[in-house]
Order: C-alpha cells, then sequence, then structure tokens
C-alpha cells in the first residue's frame, strides 16, 4: 500500500468517529470523505440510534457528500473507512464512481472482497490496511463486550 502522511491523518480522523460509535453502542466504524485535500463530509455508524439498517459510515458519509457537491458522483473523492465496506456499501461506493477507497481492518465475514467479480467500480482504487490495527483492536474491544 502506498499512502501519504495525510492519508493517515484522514484515517485517524475516521477512527476518531468509530470511536464515537463505539461510546453510543454502535459497531465501531468511521468513515471520512475527502476531496482536494479537505474534509466533504464524515459520520459513524448510527443503525441502532435510527433504527435503520442503511445507516453505515460509508452511506451516510456518500449521502451528504452528495449533497454537498449536487451530484450523485464522487469521481474526485476519497473515502477512509476504518472497517472494509459490506456489500451494501461496495454498491453505493460504485454508482458514485468514487476515486479512491482507503480502509483499515478487513470484514472477514463480510466484506466486499468476498465477491467476484469487484463490486466497486472499475475506475475506483483500493488501498487496504492503513491503520488497521487500530481499528481491529476497537472492533475487537466492541464485539468482546457485547458477548459479556
Amino acid at each position: 500500500m502506498i499512502s501519504k502522511p495525510d492519508d493517515a491523518v484522514f484515517m485517524q480522523k475516521a477512527i476518531q468517529l468509530a470511536e464515537i460509535a463505539y461510546e453510543k453502542g454502535e459497531v465501531p466504524v468511521g468513515a471520512v470523505l475527502v476531496c482536494d485535500g479537505k474534509i466533504i463530509s464524515k459520520a459513524h455508524n448510527q443503525t441502532e440510534m435510527l433504527n435503520d439498517a442503511t445507516a453505515h459510515a460509508e452511506m451516510l458519509a456518500i449521502t451528504s457528500g452528495c449533497a454537498h457537491f449536487n451530484s450523485k458522483y464522487l469521481k474526485d473523492c476519497t473515502l477512509y473507512i476504518s472497517l472494509e465496506p459490506c456489500p451494501m456499501c461496495a454498491a453505493a461506493l460504485y454508482w458514485t464512481q468514487i476515486k479512491t477507497i482507503f480502509w483499515g481492518a478487513n470484514d472477514e465475514k463480510r466484506g466486499l472482497t468476498k465477491f467476484e467479480p469487484s463490486l466497486l467500480h472499475p475506475s475506483t482504487t483500493v488501498h487496504t490496511g492503513l491503520c488497521a490495527i487500530e481499528s481491529e483492536l476497537l472492533l475487537k474491544r466492541f464485539f468482546q463486550e457485547k458477548r459479556k
């Protein structure tokens, strides 16, 4: 994976959002949408709070980002996500034709990489594993506490 220093900064912001989700009893996932080096939108999972199975961090960040640009496309944007997107989020990202995605932890059970062919748009570039350990530890702690 090749990343610039700013990539780690934006991923750290996504992890901070995941920590907010954790504190609210949500699966700890955060997402930050960036264009031209500026944060356009950011979100954390809110499925419990909104009683909405589609209120994943990525979906909320996409919706806000599209509203910001008044466009259904995010062709010049980068999305930083603390966890590999699920198929629902990947499909939404496909339709936005997002330029680049970085994610931290892999989702071994429900991640988009479990599917062939890719669920992402062919023009989307993916970088995995950025700040993965931090993301993984937060997720493990969350699910261990839920199992108690």
